[in-house]
């Protein structure tokens, strides 16, 4: 029988690709999303604010495994709107709690962020490293704690079974366009100078995307159940790297400025793999230059298509 796994957020950049993945591992997928439709026909799509909990208790029904990765998670849009923020990063994730557990799906997911380490004391983090409160130091950041508490809380409370899959910084092709890679490859066509914030030391290990997606079903494996997971990629890459691939890849000799910083800025933290890999044998197999080029191939092949219509 085949499972029946929902995707909430699944039209967005990694949720598409984690549609994707499930359909090859022969999941039946719905798609929750709002406003946006999702990138493939094949599936079910439900048009539902996941702020409005009734909505999320009929689009859950029959679920089997509900993967919660809608958010507000560009930080910028969280530095302007951190109200709207709030509600949908942890009322909209207590909603969607709730339908899990009315419902009674068999493991929640969730998509939280390596963001959350900014709110550690150490420089050196795992998924055991404490948090300490004034730390956070974002919205962003905040709400994406506090979701995991409450997710944990479900667990304690209403035995809801969950994984929380901590994200490093996804790229690769149907990237949002505000995204920092998009923006860089713009400037890069349009031959204007890339800006940095900051003196560009600030560190990230990008995952590519489609490594990152395969994490989700490896974590619907018993062995994650009840469990937190970071994915992070291969290696520390700095904006300054990324800003000098993207420059020798699409426009070599382009400019390069530096601006100041923003605030409240993940600067990055040296962050452990290691569970993912000895828990459900997950590690990223893309490194930072070759993901570029599949990325770089991508964008070039939108860009074009654009020009078409």
């Amino acid at each position: 029988m085949a499972y029946h796994s929902l995707v909430t957020g699944g039209s967005g950049f990694i949720g598409s690709h984690v549609v994707d993945k499930l359909l090859d591992a022969g999941h039946k997928v719905t798609v929750v999303d709002h406003r946006v439709k999702p990138h493939r026909w094949d599936i079910e799509f439900k048009d539902v604010d996941i702020v409005d909990l009734a909505s999320v208790l009929q689009a859950t029904k029959g679920v089997d495994f509900f993967f919660h990765l809608a958010a507000i998670s560009n930080v910028n849009h969280a530095f302007e709107n951190p109200v709207y923020a709030t509600e949908l990063n942890i009322q909209a994730t207590v909603n969607c709690l709730e339908a899990a557990r009315q419902n009674k799906v068999k493991r929640f997911i969730f998509a939280s962020t390596v963001w959350v380490y900014s709110g550690s004391p150490e420089e050196d983090v795992d998924e055991s490293s404490p948090f300490v409160l004034p730390g956070a130091g974002h919205i962003y950041s905040s709400s994406k704690i506090a979701a995991e508490f409450l997710i944990h809380d479900y667990w304690n409370l209403y035995e809801v079974p969950f994984t929380i899959l901590r994200y490093g910084i996804p790229y690769g092709p149907r990237m949002r366009r505000e995204l920092v890679l998009p923006i860089f490859l713009r400037k890069a066509f349009a031959n204007e100078p890339i800006t940095i914030t900051g003196d560009g030391s600030q560190y990230r290990n990008f995952v590519y995307v489609e490594d990152m997606a395969d994490a989700h079903i490896l974590s619907l494996d018993e062995a994650a159940k009840n469990e937190v997971i970071n994915l992070e990629g291969m290696r520390p890459v700095t904006i300054k790297e990324m800003a000098e691939t993207v420059r020798d890849l699409a426009n070599p000799g382009l400019e390069i400025q530096y601006l100041p910083a923003r605030p409240g800025d993940y600067k990055g933290k040296t962050v452990s793999a290691t569970k993912a890999k000895k828990l459900i044998g997950w590690e990223p197999k893309i490194d930072f230059r070759e993901g570029m080029e599949k990325t770089l191939a991508w964008f070039r092949e939108v860009t074009k298509n654009s020009r078409k219509e």
